[in-house]
């Protein structure tokens, strides 16, 4: 991988919490601008913490995070939130206002390029209201723009977090498991669109997911972490019987979402 192209390098990153529990041990990895990179393993493999270290939700042990060649390991205050402004989160619970418009809930993605004032008065610039209308667009629920987020079902709202995210304009989109609440007719549609956010806007995503057969479908590269370590990178084409039992345990059965 030339070195250019690289917009997020992992160097032995470590996560030990309180309580003794080591989350990640020594997680290495590089991630290419506009790739849509996957990780998978089992419930407590170190999935949603390695997303966390990388936006600061939680401040890792030991290791090295760089984003665009700059050390972002162990940010503060402004740096913090610049970094949370590049690095966009969408979550497996939506996170959403749900007595807010669908519109205001997006708006919110913009609040760190607002004053503090405008920001409290929940003001937002007519250039940022098109922005977010075109993100709802985007993702195909403008036409919900001024319903109450609480009236949507669960795959509308996922669609509402991912335009909120955009609308911080970040150079990574991190998504923890967004589509684990979701039937999976309702899969496909929230991985759809991510895969054209990916694709129109060049937008580096990573993605944890649960299920293989959306990661074949959609990922350009998976790593898989077991019990902290990382124990696979590579194409999602290279993911043999063997490497799934190595993965996930041996005995496990892979289930489908068609």
């Amino acid at each position: 991988m030339n070195s250019e192209d690289v917009i997020l390098k992992i160097q032995d990153l470590e996560k030990t919490y309180p309580n003794g529990v080591q989350a990640l041990k020594g997680v290495s990895f590089d991630v290419k601008k506009g790739e849509f990179l996957v990780v998978i393993g089992l419930s407590g493999s170190g999935k949603s913490t390695l997303l966390r270290c990388i936006n600061h939700l939680h401040e890792p042990t030991g290791g090295k995070i760089e984003l665009n060649g700059k050390d972002i390991t162990h940010v503060h205050g402004g740096d913090l939130k610049r970094l949370r402004q590049s690095v966009a989160m969408i979550f497996q619970h939506f996170n959403l206002v749900e007595r807010h418009t669908v519109l205001k809930n997006v708006l919110t993605g913009a609040l760190s390029r607002t004053n503090t004032l405008s920001s409290m008065l929940g003001f937002f610039s007519a250039e940022d209201r098109q922005m977010a209308l075109e993100y709802l667009k985007l993702v195909g629920i403008a036409p919900k723009a001024n319903y109450r987020a609480g009236q949507l079902s669960g795959g509308q709202q996922q669609r509402v977090a991912i335009a909120r995210a955009l609308t911080q304009k970040p150079e990574i989109l991190l998504a923890d498991e967004p589509v684990a609440s979701l039937d999976p007719a309702t899969c496909h549609t929230v991985m759809d669109h991510l895969k054209k956010i990916n694709e129109d806007l060049g937008l580096t995503i990573i993605c944890n997911l649960h299920f293989l057969s959306l990661v074949r479908q959609y990922a350009t590269r998976v790593i898989a972490l077991r019990g902290g370590e990382l124990v696979f990178n590579g194409s999602p084409k290279d993911i043999t019987n063997e490497w799934f039992e190595k993965i996930y345990g041996e005995g496990a059965k892979e289930v489908h979402v068609n």
